[in-house]
């Protein structure tokens, strides 16, 4: 049960605390007094979507509190609070701040949380009833999930669509293998052409370099020729004669002076050097061959992989692995046979456990729909609307569902049909509930799951609309009722349901020094009766009016 609320510079609410009651608190107020600033942080406190400009102007930050006590014995929810890292002694608290450059924090027990682990916990704390529920109550594919919700069936639901979403991704690979199947035959040969293509050519991933500086060399055989003679003519005549003699007065002068012995040796050594350059330099003049036929030649291999790698890659490299990849294809093909006949098998046990899945869901569903009929029924007429009627219609059969027709809900196609009068027949609720009649159907809803889920608060957002008279009295009881095994909160316009509470509070706006607040005071007994007073008159309360107020008070105790 959520046992204490802070709020402090969201919106009109500059510092807001408020302790809560284990039974029934209602909120009170004019209209744009700000009681749904209470409820929008609640929704930011549950991992809602928020903007800074829900921060109070003038301020930097928004924080939001609230302590929950943990008192259900038959809730996960401790277990799934431990299994999420946290840690809990029977009390938890859930705090969010919100800055104004737009960074949100959220807190549980006091470490990091994240939106939708905060989110997943609110969802088992708190359950919350607004007047836009009850256009959800209009929409028939949501009728599907209160069905579910009521019969506990999510985890079902749940398999099937994983279910179904496997089936589906099996029939996109069987439509694919059949595909390449009808086109086996010509896919085969457009693979065999290119395997053969780039198998004849031999291909060496590093060829095409040494054939460029190959082919340049051959186009510059008659400069290498000529160039080739000058120098060899140069080296082994002028440059070889006059080293040679060097050489030979060096040696001379070595036998007179022994210290240029060294020199000597060295200008030897040169010389031969060059000898030995020189005779290289006139094989080199030997290989060059000036043939036009070998230029064509490796002219005509580079255009080949230029071909090659214009079809299949960048690179020679990846010329050659596109061929790997077309002869697995190839490979491939000659087992597509067998890939297609398992596959099909597969495709067939998978649609046929999705049916049999989807039958046992819709044959569930039909029970549970049975229960939350007269479960439904006893509710509304615990709501003095004994004589409206509501049924599930179920648009298909619960056996032998045709699979296309399955969906990753099932197979199941239904509406809420609603007849508010006897004699009457049913209609889509959609086109006939009024206001009122949703209100009540919402609240019987509500009370419906609230008996079957562990949720502990329960909050009503003004779902009292259309609502008068008797029926607002079987509304106020009724919501009594409930927070006899509930906490109830409720915000309301009707003074039967304010008077049923165990705990007031009224919401109202200030302004002081010039700045608008909204404000939260708990009534004491004679507040309590003036506040009721003015919801049953208005500005016009009269000593009537507040004996009337003090009945109501008394009643609803």
């Amino acid at each position: 049960m959520l046992k204490e609320l802070r709020i402090q510079n969201l919106a009109l609410i500059e510092s807001l605390h408020i302790e809560l009651d284990t039974a029934l608190t209602v909120l009170t107020g004019e209209t744009g007094a700000g009681k749904s600033i209470i409820l929008q942080a609640i929704h930011l406190l549950s991992g809602g979507k928020a903007a800074s400009s829900w921060l109070r102007s003038g301020t930097d930050s928004v924080e939001i509190e609230a302590l929950f006590e943990l008192r259900d014995q038959r809730s996960d929810l401790p277990r799934i609070i431990q299994e999420m890292g946290f840690a809990t002694d029977g009390e938890l608290l859930l705090k969010r701040s919100l800055t104004k450059n737009g960074k949100s924090r959220f807190y549980i027990n006091g470490s990091l949380s994240t939106a939708k682990v905060t989110a997943e916990i609110a969802e088992h704390l708190l359950s919350v009833a607004s007047q836009h529920d009850h256009q959800q109550l209009l929409i028939p594919r949501l009728h599907l999930d209160v069905l579910d919700t009521i019969g506990d069936l999510w985890p079902q639901r749940q398999q099937l669509a994983e279910l179904h979403s496997h089936w589906t991704s099996l029939g996109k690979k069987y439509k694919k293998l059949m595909t390449q199947e009808q086109d086996k035959e010509q896919r085969r040969d457009f693979l065999s052409y290119q395997c053969r293509e780039i198998e004849e050519a031999t291909l060496d991933p590093n060829e095409e370099e040494a054939l460029l500086r190959e082919k340049n060399r051959l186009k510059a055989t008659d400069t290498l020729i000529s160039l080739g003679k000058v120098s060899h003519q140069l080296l082994a005549e002028t440059v070889g004669d006059a080293m040679g003699r060097v050489r030979q007065n060096m040696e001379k002068m070595a036998s007179h002076d022994h210290s240029l012995s060294e020199m000597a040796e060295a200008i030897a050594g040169h010389a031969y050097e060059l000898e030995d350059k020189a005779s290289e330099l006139l094989r080199y003049q030997d290989t060059l061959n000036n043939d036009p036929a070998l230029l064509d030649k490796v002219s005509g291999r580079i255009d080949l992989l230029q071909q090659l790698k214009r079809k299949y890659g960048e690179t020679v490299a990846e010329v050659i692995a596109h061929g790997e990849k077309a002869r697995q294809e190839l490979a491939n093909l000659d087992q597509l046979d067998d890939q297609l006949a398992t596959m099909a098998e597969e495709f067939n046990q998978a649609g046929e456990k999705l049916r049999r899945l989807a039958t046992k869901l819709s044959t569930a569903r039909r029970k549970v729909a049975t229960r939350f009929e007269k479960g439904i029924g006893e509710e509304l007429n615990s709501l003095s609307f004994a004589q409206a009627s509501l049924q599930v219609q179920f648009n298909n059969g619960a056996e032998d569902s045709d699979l296309n027709d399955i969906n990753a809900t099932g197979g199941d196609r239904l509406e809420f049909m609603f007849s508010a009068n006897p004699g009457e027949p049913l209609k889509p609720l959609a086109k006939i509930a009024s206001g009122g009649e949703l209100s009540r159907l919402l609240l019987a809803l509500k009370c419906l799951l609230a008996k079957n889920d562990h949720v502990e608060t329960v909050i009503f957002d003004e779902v009292d609309a259309g609502i008068s008279g008797k029926a607002a009295e079987a509304v106020a009881r009724k919501i009594k009722e409930l927070g006899q095994h509930h906490q109830v909160i409720c915000i309301t316009h009707l003074p039967p349901i304010a008077a049923a509470a165990s705990q007031h509070f009224t919401v109202c706006k200030t302004v002081n020094d010039g700045r608008t607040r909204t404000a939260i005071t708990l009534l004491k007994e004679k507040q309590r009766v003036a506040e009721l007073a003015r919801m049953l008159a208005g500005d016009s309360v009269t000593e009537k009016t507040l004996a009337y107020a003090r009945e109501m008070i008394e009643a609803g105790d």
